[in-house]
């Protein structure tokens, strides 16, 4: 059996009626396309354990890869879809959940040991990451960041979406995470 669903609540449905051995979320799903599928997966995991949940995803999001994992690594996998090079891989990587093993981009562990060795946080920043955030903590725009460092536009967003996971602030509609991370540096 394979379905394939509009958003995270869909997901959860489908679940329960078809009992599936895996299934494979997007942190971001409609209809907002911030934490639907990733909060998915985590309600899965408890609600049906026996349910492989394979999150395949563009972004790291450290803290809800460490919820995951809370509960114990089997039949969870984590991967980032510009670092799987074939279907093969991938579809080794499904079985692999589906049977109860582990599946974890290697840079999804190293963010996750980093995560788990910082102090104050700001630990894990590398020098240019904390060039950044204190130009954002100055209220630059990432623009403004670009210009200043003299880097893309890219380059920046990316430094950012990375202070965003080591710093554990993931995505939330009722938060600026920008403010959270400037917050934090302020308070270092």
């Amino acid at each position: 059996m394979c379905a394939a669903v509009a958003d995270g609540e869909a997901l959860i449905a489908a679940v329960a009626e078809h009992r599936p051995d895996v299934v494979v979320a997007d942190i971001r799903m409609p209809p907002t396309h911030t934490d639907e599928g990733v909060r998915a997966a985590l309600q899965l995991r408890k609600s049906h354990p026996a349910t492989g949940v394979l999150v395949f995803s563009q972004y790291i999001e450290t803290a809800y890869s460490a919820q995951l994992l809370e509960s114990g690594a089997a039949g969870v996998g984590y991967l980032l879809k510009d670092r799987v090079a074939n279907v093969a891989e991938f579809a080794a990587a499904l079985e692999r959940v589906a049977a109860g093993g582990t599946a974890l981009d290697p840079e999804v562990v190293s963010q996750l040991f980093r995560a788990s060795r910082r102090k104050g946080g700001l630990d894990s920043l590398t020098p240019r990451e904390r060039q950044v955030l204190a130009l954002m903590a100055e209220g630059r725009s990432n623009a403004g960041i670009a210009a200043e460092l003299v880097v893309s536009g890219g380059a920046v967003e990316k430094h950012i979406a990375s202070i965003f996971g080591k710093l554990g602030i993931p995505p939330d509609d009722s938060d600026n995470r920008r403010v959270l991370a400037v917050l934090r540096h302020l308070g270092s």
